[in-house]
Parts: C-alpha cells; sequence; structure tokens
C-alpha cells in the first residue's frame, strides 16, 4: 500500500491531466461507477452523512487497527467524491487520518469547482471521515 501522501500525490497527478472541469467531472463519475456494491441492508439512517444535499451512506469498519470504509450515494457526482475519499483513507490508521490535513482537496481545486451544496456536502465527508478516525484513534 501506497503511503497517504503518495495516494493524495496520485490523485493530483491524475486531476492535472484534464485540462477540462468537465473531464474532471466525468473521472469523478467513473470513480463512483468502481464503487463497491454497498449492501442495502447498510443503507440505515445512522449511515448517513448529515449536511449533504444528496443522500451519502459510509460504512466504517476496524480491522487490525486500519479503518476500512464503504459507501454509496443517490447522486453521481457525489458516488464519485466519495470514492475519491475513500481511494486515499481506505486501509489507514485512526492517527494517519486523524492528522490529516486534507490538502489535496484544495490542490486540486475540487471545492471551488462544485456548486454550494455539493461543496457542503463534500466538507460533511470529511468531516464524518475524520470523526470516524477519531473514534478509533
Amino acid at each position: 500500500m501506497d503511503s497517504l501522501e503518495e495516494a493524495k500525490n496520485a490523485v493530483i497527478e491524475e486531476f492535472s491531466m484534464f485540462d477540462e472541469w468537465l473531464d474532471k467531472y466525468e473521472y469523478l463519475i467513473d470513480l463512483g461507477k468502481n464503487l463497491e456494491v454497498f449492501p442495502v441492508e447498510l443503507k440505515t439512517d445512522d449511515r448517513l452523512i448529515k449536511g449533504c444535499q444528496s443522500r451519502v451512506w459510509l460504512d466504517t469498519e476496524v480491522k487490525n487497527g486500519r479503518l476500512f470504509f464503504r459507501a454509496d450515494s443517490d447522486a453521481i457526482i457525489t458516488k464519485g467524491i466519495i470514492s475519491l475519499l475513500i481511494s486515499v483513507y481506505n486501509g489507514r490508521t485512526a492517527e494517519e487520518i486523524s492528522s490529516d490535513n486534507f490538502d489535496f482537496i484544495e490542490k486540486i481545486g475540487l471545492r471551488e469547482n462544485l456548486s454550494p451544496t455539493r461543496a457542503n456536502g463534500l466538507v460533511s465527508m470529511i468531516q464524518t471521515i475524520r470523526q470516524e478516525a477519531g473514534k478509533n484513534v
């Protein structure tokens, strides 16, 4: 497994390959399509991320001191965003996640290229991943 910095740099590099935001959105949509199937029985209110306009479910499992995430959304771009976050933070320790600044989000320009409601949802997703890590530090 790559280090956290290597994973973040890989995302930055992937996004830098696209000149237009329309292409970056397409990339996000593709990421969402490749997200692991989320079991229907896990689509419960306690797994819903609060603060997202669309519905986003996040399930966290701790194995050998590492956090593993599964997620789903009823909106295709939002599903891509949570998939992007999972691709970076899945399998990391709670300490790695808690101490990270999630700076790659700014470096790829994601937040400023989302609608205000999606940007708020992104912030809620980040907060929820941090909270999940905080429970396990």
